[in-house]
């Protein structure tokens, strides 16, 4: 009797806990999934950065870590905090003579908050709580003091920057930007950050330095300026700093301020930034899998509507592609955006979630298009960064259109298109006029490698390299872009001549080894090229950050045709199953010494680099869609993590976290520009995703788990689906994919040659 009650308790017991943890689980939003200290640090090159902010916020604020130390999450200090182009710290001791640099703090990961919306940290050194919220334009930091008698608020600048002492409790002031990879492009004339920065409590005494002149002086101009405030603290005091920053002018900084902080209250800015994220996270909601499942999901997409950013002021915004301040004409201006990375799903994924938002992102482009002469490669606040290879605003375009959302000038969008792909040269990290290799894409259809021992003799190759065999199969994909604008336009003419461009990605095929190859100017192929260590560092003679076993398959917008090229679907499976196995041909060690981009690794395939984010998709045109399913699975569960190693490689402005919240939902677009979805093998039980027109769509996985990954069988919206792929048409306006799951592949579902997604060689041309 004894024994039957214990058990009866220890029932109750356990009924309890379950029903203390699902409920937990029912009433968890989405943005309380959200860890933005995922991927911290990084497998071998960038870490990401614990942003708080607005989605496609100008404000993003997090921790300035000790510098040098790439991998942040493992950084030991903190040196400030984002106020505009300014630092902001916070110290206790000394007298008014400190500088940033000797207010750097110890702080403990197990003593901090990161959200998307506020960060909190103990500022170890200084016995100081530091607090930070965002709005669109503005920052709101709160800093708790211990008993002092010399507290300081410190703000510093490093170059070509001006800030003026305004009254007792406000700094203003603007730098010049400088892009990460130095001075940026665009027309004469200069882009300023500007802030107006307001605090709580007037400082009673200040000082001001530059470089290591230090006084009191209310203005200053030129390198290394700071301003430092000395006042006394009671324990507990609570100092804040409201801060609005803007491109436009230090008026405007004030007008962002006053118009998003207009009363001195942390908490309720807080709250509305955290309603903002649940809005925007709740855009896709999931049901079923784990919470990790669901930490890395919320987590992913937190980060993939980081970018574009929007930076209209007031139905205003500055240009740095003519240095002018423009009329919005009710269309928000963005900037920021690494077409190379952003183009294969980070864009696709936002235009389902608002497709409006992504038609104001390509008038941005257009009008930066008008500003400049060019579609730009990475649209930054003061210019086109040049960065990478290709012409991807051409996919953006494409894309957006195929799917019916076309609000933006289509004819002088094609005219951009067009003068990019005619006129814009294609070498690696250069925008400009032709060179004499491009001329030699358009008379022979490749671009051109050296030849073994040439010595490089074309003046506008940079350090990067010719990257000959990318840079053809990219520009063959914008060309089809580009193509298939044309045809919409009823330009006949010019859809017959990018099409033909669009098959260059042939002639870069090397039948007798089954790889895409170099070839000279003069028609060759380059003697001894090795298709997995050709191209020296970083392959960059030949390829992009990545060797040919992954550039081989870059072909998105005619895989039918590769297939073709590789022999039919047995040659091509064959090869496309070796790819996840084959191994480095040296030490692991110096292969990743070599190709530091391709983390992670399954066999050659990389996870880390974007060129690889369609290759498990394309068993879905070969006729093994099973196999598709069981890599994106396998993807998913082995290179994303809950921890600072959960990122595979660069997340490029939620690049790579696009491919995971696509993936984890059931599907991928491998050819943007065709409106259609692959479809692989989704995690969650039920996924909706509330689409931009206030219609929603649901993935019902029904039986799913970890083991339950093949897809039996299909339907959607209420008829039988028996291909791995659908058309955007299908779900534009709601709809409902349902897949029945199980732990056995059927090797019959979706792997008829009728079934396979559509390619430029089987559709009428």
């Amino acid at each position: 009797m004894i024994q039957t009650v214990k058990h009866r308790y220890a029932f109750i017991l356990a009924a309890l806990l379950f029903y203390l943890q699902t409920e937990g689980q029912h009433t968890k939003e989405p943005v309380d999934y959200v860890s933005p200290n995922i991927g911290g640090i990084g497998q071998l090159l960038t870490a990401t950065i614990p942003y708080v902010q607005y989605p496609h916020g100008m404000a993003r604020l997090a921790p300035i870590t000790t510098p040098g130390i790439t991998d942040r999450y493992l950084a030991d200090k903190i040196y400030g905090f984002p106020a505009g182009p300014a630092i902001l710290m916070a110290s206790v001791g000394g007298d008014s003579s400190v500088h940033t640099q000797d207010c750097a703090s110890d702080f403990d990961h197990d003593f901090e908050v990161s959200t998307p919306y506020y960060y909190a940290a103990d500022l170890q050194t200084w016995n100081i709580k530091a607090e930070l919220t965002a709005t669109m334009q503005a920052a709101y930091y709160r800093f708790t003091f211990p008993a002092s008698a010399h507290a300081h608020l410190v703000l510093n600048m490093k170059d070509h920057a001006e800030f003026t002492v305004v009254g007792s409790n406000a700094v203003e002031g603007s730098e010049k930007v400088i892009g990460p990879v130095g001075e940026l492009s665009g027309n004469a004339g200069e882009t300023r950050e500007y802030f107006y920065a307001e605090f709580s409590k007037p400082f009673p005494s200040y000082s001001t330095w530059q470089g290591n002149d230090v006084g009191h002086e209310e203005k200053r101009s030129g390198d290394s300026l700071g301003f430092v405030t000395d006042q006394r603290t009671n324990d507990g005091e609570q100092i804040e700093v409201r801060v609005g920053i803007s491109y436009i002018s230090t008026e405007q900084a004030r007008r962002n301020l006053e118009r998003d902080i207009p009363q001195w209250n942390f908490n309720q800015i807080k709250t509305n930034a955290q309603v903002v994220w649940n809005k925007a996270l709740g855009a896709m909601e999931v049901q079923g899998g784990s919470d990790r499942q669901r930490t890395i999901f919320y987590t992913a997409l937190y980060r993939s509507l980081g970018r574009m950013t929007d930076i209209t002021e007031d139905g205003k915004y500055f240009s740095g592609y003519d240095h002018a301040v423009h009329n919005a004409e009710g269309h928000d201006f963005y900037i920021d955006d690494g077409i190379w990375d952003t183009y294969r799903s980070l864009h696709p994924l936002q235009l389902l979630l608002d497709a409006r938002q992504q038609e104001d992102m390509i008038r941005s482009y257009l009008r930066m298009y008008q500003q400049s002469g060019w579609l730009p490669s990475f649209p930054s606040v003061a210019g086109d960064q040049e960065v990478m290879i290709g012409h991807h605003a051409a996919s953006l375009i494409a894309d957006a259109y195929s799917k019916g959302y076309r609000d933006f000038d289509l004819n002088l969008a094609y005219a951009a298109m067009r003068k990019n792909a005619t006129e814009a040269t294609m070498l690696p990290w250069r925008r400009g006029p032709l060179t004499s290799l491009d001329k030699v894409y358009f008379e022979k259809g490749f671009f051109p490698a050296l030849a073994k021992g040439e010595a490089e003799t074309v003046s506008e190759v940079t350090g990067e390299r010719r990257q000959a065999v990318s840079v053809t199969l990219e520009n063959a994909y914008d060309d089809w872009c580009v193509a298939q604008i044309a045809k919409a336009l009823g330009k006949q003419p010019d859809a017959e001549y990018f099409t033909k461009l669009a098959h260059n990605y042939q002639i870069v095929f090397n039948r007798d080894i089954g790889f895409m190859a170099p070839k000279s100017a003069d028609g060759e192929w380059v003697a001894d090229f090795d298709p997995k260590l050709g191209g020296g560092q970083g392959g960059r003679d030949y390829f992009t950050e990545v060797d040919s076993w992954i550039y081989t398959y870059s072909v998105q917008h005619d895989v039918a045709g590769l297939i073709q090229l590789m022999g039919g679907r047995d040659s091509f499976n064959k090869k496309l199953d070796q790819l996840f196995v084959e191994q480095y041909g040296t030490s692991k060690f110096h292969f990743l010494d070599q190709f530091p981009d391709a983390t992670g690794l399954v066999g050659l395939y990389a996870q880390g680099n974007e060129p690889s984010f369609h290759i498990p998709y394309l068993y879905d045109f070969s006729g093994q869609p099973w196999k598709t399913q069981r890599r994106v699975r396998q993807l998913m569960d082995v290179w994303y993590g809950d921890g600072p190693l959960g990122i595979p490689g660069d997340d490029d402005g939620g690049a790579t976290s696009s491919w995971y919240v696509l993936s984890a939902v059931g599907f991928y677009p491998v050819c943007p520009g065709s409106p259609v979805y692959e479809i692989g093998s989704p995690l969650f039980a039920r996924s909706t995703i509330r689409l931009g027109n206030g219609k929603t769509f649901q993935i019902i996985a029904n039986h799913v788990s970890d083991r339950n990954k093949y897809i039996q069988s299909a339907t959607l919206n209420g008829k039988p689906l028996n291909k791995p792929w659908f058309e955007h048409a299908d779900i534009a306006n709601g709809g409902t994919l349902i897949l029945e799951m199980a732990d056995q592949p059927n090797l019959q579902w979706g792997s008829s040659p009728a079934a396979a997604p559509p390619s430029m060689s089987n559709q009428a041309e």
